[in-house]
């Protein structure tokens, strides 16, 4: 089926290699380009294509397309996401084939993920749509993650964890097992969550503390 990755920057081009890599393991996706708002149509992105156009040029797609939303920005991913009316349109879970579950059948998911490589899930995890799950994610089991999150790379979930929506872990960032995580949340890099946030709030530290700016 054809696909194409709204995003043309860094993410996208990463994205892009995991198309590679999942058709490398047995996949049938074929990448027709890329499309951005920020960019001119017919701009190379890399060796892995071309941007075809911005909004306009996708809600115009007469024929079925699935679309990956490779951005490193939660709030803009929901914004491009409430923004795609065009039911030609589909998300598909993006998969490395390098990742493990302790327990895939008990593990559910919805639409519109994508997951680098080398995470780790484990058992009776549900997992919401449109997340951004980078390399190197542990997600431990029990947990419930929302929706348009972003999990940073080398991001660890301890168990028994449940996350709201339009949250942000910052690289190496961890939260300890039993935490419930709301919306808005940025944890930074390297710190380490082990009280209950506010939400729409950021958190730094090793205990993580409300950060103002």
């Amino acid at each position: 089926m054809n696909i194409a990755i709204y995003g043309a920057g860094g993410f996208g081009k990463e994205t892009a290699c995991l198309i590679k890599r999942i058709n490398a393991n047995g996949g049938d996706w074929n990448l027709i380009g890329f499309f951005d708002d920020t960019k001119q149509a017919g701009t190379p992105v890399s060796s892995y294509g071309t941007v075809l156009g911005g909004m306009d040029a996708l809600l115009q797609i007469n024929e079925p397309l699935a679309v990956a939303i490779a951005i490193n920005d939660n709030k803009a991913v929901r914004r491009i996401r409430e923004s795609i009316t065009n039911d030609h349109i589909s998300f598909p879970n993006l998969i490395d084939p390098s990742l493990f579950y302790v327990d895939k059948q008990t593990v559910t998911m919805g639409e519109g993920n994508v997951i680098q490589n080398d995470c780790m899930i484990s058992c009776d995890v549900t997992i919401g749509s449109f997340n951004l799950i980078n390399d190197h994610v542990v997600i431990g089991h029990d947990n419930t993650i929302g929706d348009f999150n972003g999990l940073m790379p080398g991001a660890h979930l301890s168990g028994g964890i449940t996350i709201g929506n339009s949250n942000l872990l910052g690289v190496a960032s961890v939260v300890l097992q039993g935490m419930t995580i709301g919306n808005g949340v940025t944890l930074a890099a390297n710190s380490v969550l082990m009280t209950t946030p506010r939400d729409n709030c950021t958190y730094l530290g090793v205990p993580a503390k409300k950060f103002d700016f």
